[in-house]
């Protein structure tokens, strides 16, 4: 939580780097990118255990709390679906970034091995929430208590 804050700085620094100094720094942009890609990816599974994600709620709110675990127990299914198939591709995109020195097409060029590791490990401990909640939604649906 407290990336957003390095990202500030980041921006900050650049911003005063091109005004008051005249020399605009290459690197700027794709470090925030990469910040603001850990940050989400990061806070995603936090996010999904504090129950802070965002939902439609225009007929969700009226549900029973059993209907209400029901359907997040299904929905979920979809959602482990999603991040599996995400999680494999991450796999394979990090172990290319890692075997070939895969390097990003910019002036400054930085390596892309090291946020792919981040992101893959985001991924995978979103995966890991998703299915918590899925069983913790299941068992609540059919009323039992955990």
């Amino acid at each position: 939580m407290h990336l957003i804050f390095v990202m500030i700085g980041v921006l900050l620094y650049s911003s005063i780097s091109r005004t008051i100094f005249d020399t605009p720094l290459l690197w700027v942009v794709e470090v925030s990118q990469f910040m603001m890609a850990a940050y989400y990816l990061l806070g995603g599974a936090y996010s999904m255990q504090l129950d802070s994600h965002v939902r439609m709620d225009l007929f969700y709110s009226n549900w029973s709390p059993k209907r209400k675990a029901g359907t997040d127990a299904f929905t979920s299914i979809f959602l482990v679906f999603y991040l599996v198939i995400l999680l494999i591709g991450a796999i394979s995109s990090t172990a290319y970034a890692i075997e070939y020195g895969q390097k990003n097409y910019s002036s400054w060029a930085p390596p892309l091995a090291p946020i792919k590791i981040i992101m893959t490990f985001g991924i995978f401990l979103m995966l890991l929430q998703a299915v918590a909640t899925f069983f913790k939604d299941l068992a609540k649906a059919r009323g039992e208590t955990l």
